[in-house]
């Protein structure tokens, strides 16, 4: 149970089963909301009791024991809530789903220490604050539009974080990149930091030079459209890597239209109109968008999913594509 003041208050039994097993690993179990982690910071804080006295996260149990848990929820960042716009799609006791616009950053950092979406979030929800990043589980970049969930409870929170991990949250983005594919297909290449540009990402090779800089990435796309010169494409993410789709289209050789940082020079449609030339020129960011996203919800256990439409500039590109002869 969790009260208004933040303060979590539980009780539980030790089963027998659970005889010979660690303080920490029978809370774990008994108070499965919450991560390992956290159980051991309050069984040292002296916030989760063993019949009544502090226990130590590593002693043995025999049984039987009444394991109680009082907690008062503390925030866990510094940031300010700010009356920051953005657009929420759904709401209920745990979990925000966001429709994030172009331009919006995700979380205060080097060059925007405000005006982002978690500022936006604590002054919309004051109970975030008591949330590791304002309840934020995963990030689009800043010119990326489209879905993002928000845990509102330590509960939820726990929950999504370990359905990321164990990939059961589903997240498909639509993209237009540069040059003309024959199909779809897999991509399984390590990301990990530029090694001489620590504002991007790259590929990494096992090896001297990428170190254990790099982890696992993997996409999944498929064509939905083929132009003279572009396609319309949709990416299911199997891991969450910072610019992962931007960096494994690049990689292919197939850049996102508009990616100032991964695209490189900008193809124009062979034969296009001088209309085209100039929407293609003129595109303001990458042309990405998080168009569907499905999780278990971390209440009632059902899978739910939600879908946004395509935003209004990705729409007008494709439908300068489109007017022009598509390549068959």
């Amino acid at each position: 149970m969790l009260s208004d003041q933040g303060k979590i208050s539980l009780q539980a039994q030790v089963p027998a089963q659970l005889c010979g097993g660690r303080l920490d690993q029978a809370a774990a179990e008994l108070f499965s909301a919450y991560s390992r982690t956290r159980l051991q910071q309050w069984i040292r804080d002296g916030a989760l009791l063993v019949d009544g006295r502090v226990g130590k996260t590593r002693e043995k149990l025999l049984g039987g024991e009444c394991l109680t848990l009082n907690a008062q929820l503390q925030a866990e960042g510094e940031w300010q809530a700010q009356p920051v716009p953005f657009e929420i799609i759904f709401e209920d006791d745990s979990v925000i789903v966001v429709n994030k616009a172009a331009g919006l950053v995700v979380h205060p950092g080097a060059g925007n220490p405000d005006g982002t979406l978690l500022n936006g979030l604590l002054h919309h929800c004051e109970q975030l604050a008591t949330v590791p990043r304002a309840g934020i589980v995963h990030r689009l970049d800043k010119d990326t539009t489209g879905l993002m969930v928000v845990a509102k409870t330590l509960e939820a929170h726990y929950s999504l974080t370990s359905q990321l991990k164990e990939r059961t949250v589903k997240r498909h983005y639509q993209a237009i990149v540069q040059g003309v594919m024959t199909g779809g297909g897999t991509v399984d290449v390590p990301i990990g930091r530029h090694p001489t540009s620590r504002t991007r990402m790259a590929v990494l090779r096992p090896g001297r030079e990428a170190g254990s800089r790099y982890r696992e990435a993997i996409s999944h796309y498929r064509l939905l459209e083929r132009f003279a010169g572009h396609c319309h494409v949709e990416v299911a993410l199997e891991t969450g890597r910072t610019h992962q789709i931007r960096v494994h289209m690049a990689h292919l050789g197939y850049p996102l239209v508009g990616d100032g940082v991964y695209g490189g020079r900008l193809r124009l449609s062979a034969g296009g109109s001088a209309a085209l030339s100039a929407a293609l020129r003129e595109f303001p960011r990458q042309a990405l968008h998080a168009l569907r996203l499905s999780f278990i919800h971390p209440h009632s256990g059902e899978t739910v999913e939600w879908e946004s439409s395509l935003p209004e500039d990705m729409q007008q590109l494709l439908d300068a594509l489109q007017s022009e002869a598509p390549q068959q």
